[in-house]
């Protein structure tokens, strides 16, 4: 990689949760072409992972894939153990490890709603407090008046706009709001940056039912007032600048990157 040391991330390096397809994936690659060494954490999907990997070392950054389940305390250990093994230090966590599991809230079982806490909600929670506290252990001896450390969680529009059908998930990205900014208060004064990104519609295997048919993704663009749906780089893209030193004085802060969805566009006409 030509000019390492231009790189806004350069001699850092980050932890991404749910990094084998989709926003993880693109969030993983953006921040290698920053100049961020990456750790790509997958629980189910090694072949998406290793895709991951291929492409974040095309482009001339270190990358290394660590499987586990960020529910799981032991796990989050081991991910961020083998990530300083490998790079030293660890500089970045961007939590977007995520499911869904939809049903009607008279259906829902308790297990699908635990399935999607645990997941979301516990294990945004754990991977965040594990990076704290690695952040704040590698500076016993530096400088107090850089950050020593960012967070970033992944969350959704749906952590503001109620989606029916779906409670078990918009309420772990409710929670996930506000564990948010309560991180960021608490961690601010020991120069831990904390924010989130909450994505509207973007292309993702995840939605491909409503971008890939034609009907379907006509009734989505109503709700996006830019007329577009998101592409997995408009995230990464965002996710690397928010990292950078660029932002280095926004904390606490959800950025919609959304095209407008959430200006409830269903009023424009009202």
């Amino acid at each position: 990689m030509n000019k390492t040391n231009q790189l806004p991330l350069s001699g850092q390096t980050s932890i991404v949760t749910g990094a084998s397809s989709g926003l993880g994936q693109a969030i993983a690659i953006s921040l290698g072409k920053a100049g961020s060494n990456v750790c790509v954490n997958f629980h189910g999907n090694e072949d998406g992972a290793k895709e991951t990997q291929a492409r974040i070392e095309e482009i001339g950054a270190k990358c290394i894939i660590v499987k586990g389940d960020v529910g799981k305390p032991k796990d989050v250990a081991k991910i961020f153990e083998k990530t300083t093994g490998a790079f030293g230090d660890i500089h970045i966590l961007v939590n977007n490890a995520g499911i869904q599991e939809d049903k009607p809230l008279v259906d829902m079982s308790y297990e699908e709603w635990d399935k999607v806490i645990q997941t979301n909600l516990y294990g945004s929670f754990l991977s965040a407090q594990t990076a704290a506290k690695t952040f704040l252990s590698q500076n016993t001896e530096k400088s107090p008046d850089k950050c020593i450390g960012k967070i970033i969680f992944i969350s959704s529009v749906h952590d503001i706009i109620p989606w029916g059908g779906r409670v078990n998930y918009s309420a772990s990205k409710g929670g996930i709001k506000n564990l948010m900014k309560s991180m960021a208060q608490e961690l601010a004064p020991q120069k831990i940056r904390v924010n989130s990104i909450s994505p509207g519609a973007i292309k993702t295997p995840i939605n491909e039912d409503q971008w890939k048919d034609e009907a379907n993704l006509k009734v989505l663009l109503k709700k996006i007032p830019y007329a577009r749906i998101g592409e997995p780089e408009d995230i990464g893209k965002v996710a690397a600048w928010l990292a950078s030193e660029e932002a280095d004085y926004i904390t606490g802060t959800t950025i919609y990157v959304d095209g407008g969805m959430t200006l409830y566009p269903s009023f424009a006409e009202d």
